[in-house]
C-alpha cells in the first residue's frame, strides 16, 4: 500500500545539523501518519517523532524536543526531520515509518511501513 523512500543522513560532527527527508509513495488516498524511529548500536529501537495526517505531533522523548523537529508537506507526500545541535548519543540508524495513526509514547513501535533506514553517525 505504501513505499517509503528516505534520503539525507551521513556523518556529522558534534553540534552539527542534518535534515532527513522521507517521501511516501502512496497507492491509495487513505490518510496516514509518518515519523521516525531509531536504533543505536547495541540498543533497542525507540521512537523519535511522529506526525499525524492532521499534523498532530507525538514526541517519544522530551530530551529530543530541543534539537529535533518533524514536519510534513502534504502536497509532496514528504516528511522532514530537522536535526540540530547533535550530540554523540544521537548516533543511530534512523528509519522512516508510517501507519494510519502515530503509536503512543509507551509500547512497541509496531508501524506497518518502514523505509530502508539511514545511518547518522555523530563524531566528536
Amino acid at each position: 500500500q505504501m513505499r517509503l523512500v528516505q534520503s539525507g543522513g551521513g556523518l556529522v560532527e558534534f553540534g552539527g545539523s542534518l535534515k532527513l527527508s522521507c517521501e511516501a509513495e502512496v497507492y491509495t488516498s487513505d490518510p496516514y501518519a509518518i515519523g521516525w524511529v531509531r536504533q543505536a548500536p547495541g540498543e533497542d529501537r525507540e521512537g523519535v517523532l511522529c506526525i499525524s495526517d492532521r499534523h498532530h505531533i507525538t514526541t517519544y522523548a522530551d530530551s529530543m524536543k530541543a534539537r529535533l523537529t518533524i514536519s510534513r508537506d502534504d502536497a509532496k507526500n514528504t516528511a522532514y526531520l530537522q536535526m540540530g545541535n547533535l550530540p554523540p548519543e544521537d548516533t543511530a540508524l534512523y528509519s522512516c515509518v508510517a501507519d494510519r495513526f502515530c503509536y503512543a509514547p509507551t509500547g512497541a513501535m509496531g508501524y506497518k511501513h518502514w523505509s530502508q533506514g539511514t545511518q547518522v553517525p555523530v563524531s566528536s
